[in-house]
């Protein structure tokens, strides 16, 4: 075979050598990354496809997140607000009590002490705190941040002083020492339990509302990842074999370039005949 001839050969498996790198290559970048399209080189048009569903992926994941913290906010808030309901449905009992007429001065002085107990509990319900933040002083209203958009549920005040139970000074309104000003103080009771029925019912809503949302969250997000799989997913089983057969042709390769290397050694050197043995010597060194 001429030279020429065998650098036509050689040219071609180097070619080929090329090609089974590349090869190679695409092989092990899908089965790292468990991808099909690791970079926009595989396929611009479908990869931004495939990285806009990763994206929605993600904003639907951290939404799902925020609903069920701020579903557990509200349960924080909503336990405090059920105590204070209950802590008000006893303090009207105590009032019906006092309004009996068969109590002296002093049974109402005894029951202005357990009034007094009840309005500090309410109080201890209302300074419930979450993540350092103070939930029922009047001061917060919680924002969801969604996929969607941003709800909003507001936090009311129930202490004792936002349901009309104390003074501005703290000084309690619910007076019993005097027979006269019990139903004013059951009419003050009634509003605060009003306002606190209130307040537990829009919590409790507001759950069911997250509840709901989150669920459609977690059934978006499966959409999205099932189609996702579909479109990205690498067939592990198949690009093993990708590689494999690969490897054997860049092995197949490799044995070409040598054997074609050695012919065109042959060649050379024996083009050369003119030349003394040592220098012949030489001249194959070099091309070997």
């Amino acid at each position: 075979m001429s030279i020429t001839g065998i650098m036509n050969g050689l040219n071609s498996s180097l070619n080929s050598l090329n090609k089974v790198h590349g090869a190679q290559s695409s092989s092990v970048q899908k089965i790292a990354t468990g991808s099909s399209h690791p970079s926009a080189s595989y396929g611009p048009s479908d990869y931004a496809i495939i990285q806009r569903t990763y994206s929605n992926i993600g904003a639907v994941s951290q939404s799902n997140s925020n609903s069920q913290t701020a579903n557990s906010m509200l349960s924080t808030a909503a336990g405090a607000v059920n105590e204070t309901v209950s802590n008000l449905t006893s303090l009207r009992s105590t009032l019906l009590e006092a309004a009996n007429g068969t109590n002296a001065n002093s049974d109402r002085a005894a029951l202005q002490k357990s009034v007094e107990q009840t309005i500090a509990s309410i109080d201890d319900n209302a300074s419930v705190t979450y993540n350092g933040k103070r939930l029922l002083d009047g001061t917060q209203s919680l924002t969801v941040a969604g996929e969607n958009g941003y709800n909003t549920v507001n936090l009311g005040d129930m202490t004792s002083h936002g349901l009309g139970l104390t003074d501005s000074e703290g000084k309690s309104t619910i007076d019993l020492t005097d027979a006269s000003s019990i139903s004013d103080a059951l009419d003050k009771v009634d509003s605060a339990l009003n306002a606190a029925t209130d307040q537990a019912t829009s919590i409790g809503a507001a759950q069911q509302g997250l509840t709901y949302q989150s669920s459609n969250y977690t059934t978006t997000q499966e959409n999205l990842e099932a189609t996702a799989t579909t479109m990205d997913g690498t067939d592990i089983a198949k690009e093993s074999v990708n590689l494999a057969s690969s490897n054997t042709q860049e092995q197949m390769a490799l044995f070409a370039i040598k054997q074609g290397l050695q012919s065109l050694s042959q060649q050379t050197v024996g083009a050369l005949g003119g030349i003394n043995n040592h220098s012949r010597s030489a001249a194959a060194s070099m091309l070997m």
